[in-house]
C-alpha cells in the first residue's frame, strides 16, 4: 500500500543544502528546460495527462489498473475489456526515460513491448505486424494523405526516426484502431516535432487518409490529470465526416511519439477512444 505524505505536517527545519557543482547546475538546467518547453506544448483543454499511475510506480513490471481511467468508472460506459497491462522491465542497468541520469530521455525497453495490446474480442490487423514486430515507415505513412506522406516521411527522416511498432485492431462493433510507436535519438527531438512541426495553430499539419480537416478537440478528456512526462495532442475529425468519423492522437513521451488513430463507421465512441489514449500513455509515461 503506498503511504500518502502529508505534506502541510510540521518537520524539523532542514539543514542548508551545499552548493550545487557546475556539472550538475548544467544537468539541471537541461532538465528544466524540456519541462519549459513541455509546458508550452499543453494545445487547448484537450492536451492532456494522467496521474494515476505515472507519479506513483516505479517504471519496472507495473499493472496499470483499468478501473482507474477517469471518468470509466463503470463497465457500462462502453470501455473495451483489455488484457491485464504491464510495463516491459528495463535491461540491467538501464534508467527509466524520465530519470535524471537519463539526459536523452531514452526508452531502454523494448519499444514492441510498449505498444498498447488489443481488447478482448478484437481481430488482429496483419498488416501491422511488421517484421520482427518492426513496421516499414512507408506502411505509417500510408495512413496519411497522398499529398503529405512525402513531406511527413522526409520530416521523420530528417528528424532521425529510428524505427517504429505499431498493432492494430477491429473490434466487433465494427471500430479500427491503429497505434504507432515512432522513436527517435533524444526527447528534444520529440518535443520539436510537437512544438510546431506536426501542429499549426488549432490544426494538425498533416492530414490523415479520409478525413482531410481534424481539428482539436475541445471538449477534453474526463478529467485532466497527469502522467509526468507525456504530452498529448487530441484531434477530431471536422463535421461533415467522410467514409468513416476518425478520431486521432498525438502522445510525445521523452524519445517516443505515438500516433492514436480510431475510426468507425458513423460515429467512433468517445469512450473507447479515451481509454485507449489513457492506458497507452499509462505504458510509456
Amino acid at each position: 500500500m503506498t503511504e500518502l505524505i502529508d505534506h502541510q505536517a510540521s518537520a524539523p527545519p532542514l539543514p542548508e543544502a551545499p552548493p550545487t557543482p557546475p556539472e550538475a547546475q548544467a544537468q539541471t538546467k537541461v532538465k528544466k528546460d524540456r519541462r519549459v518547453l513541455r509546458a508550452a506544448l499543453r494545445w487547448t483543454a484537450a492536451v492532456v495527462v494522467f496521474a494515476a499511475i505515472g507519479t506513483a510506480a516505479a517504471y519496472g513490471v507495473t499493472r496499470l489498473d483499468r478501473t482507474d481511467v477517469p471518468g470509466l468508472a463503470t463497465a457500462s460506459d462502453g470501455r473495451w475489456d483489455y488484457p491485464e497491462i504491464t510495463r516491459p522491465p528495463l535491461p540491467a542497468g538501464s534508467p527509466g526515460p524520465s530519470d535524471r541520469s537519463n539526459r536523452a530521455g531514452v526508452h531502454y525497453a523494448d519499444l514492441r513491448e510498449l505498444v498498447l495490446p488489443a481488447p478482448k474480442g478484437a481481430k488482429a490487423d496483419p498488416a501491422l505486424r511488421g517484421t520482427d514486430g518492426w513496421l516499414p515507415a512507408k506502411t505509417f505513412l500510408a495512413e496519411y494523405a497522398k499529398d503529405d506522406r512525402e513531406p511527413f516521411g522526409q520530416l521523420l527522416t530528417d528528424n532521425g526516426l529510428r524505427h517504429i511498432a505499431a498493432r492494430g485492431w477491429t473490434t466487433p462493433d465494427g471500430t479500427r484502431t491503429r497505434i504507432y510507436l515512432l522513436q527517435f535519438s533524444t526527447a528534444v527531438v520529440v518535443d520539436e516535432l510537437l512544438a510546431g512541426k506536426l501542429i499549426s495553430y488549432d490544426s494538425l499539419r498533416y492530414a490523415l487518409r479520409g478525413s482531410p480537416e481534424m481539428s482539436g478537440d475541445d471538449d477534453g478528456f474526463p478529467m485532466v490529470s497527469e502522467v509526468e512526462g507525456v504530452e498529448r495532442v487530441i484531434a477530431d475529425e471536422a463535421k461533415p465526416y467522410g467514409a468513416e468519423h476518425v478520431r486521432q492522437a498525438y502522445l510525445g513521451a521523452d524519445d517516443t511519439l505515438a500516433v492514436i488513430v480510431q475510426s468507425r463507421e458513423g460515429t467512433a465512441k468517445k469512450v473507447p477512444f479515451q481509454q485507449t489514449v489513457v492506458l497507452q500513455s499509462q505504458l510509456l509515461g
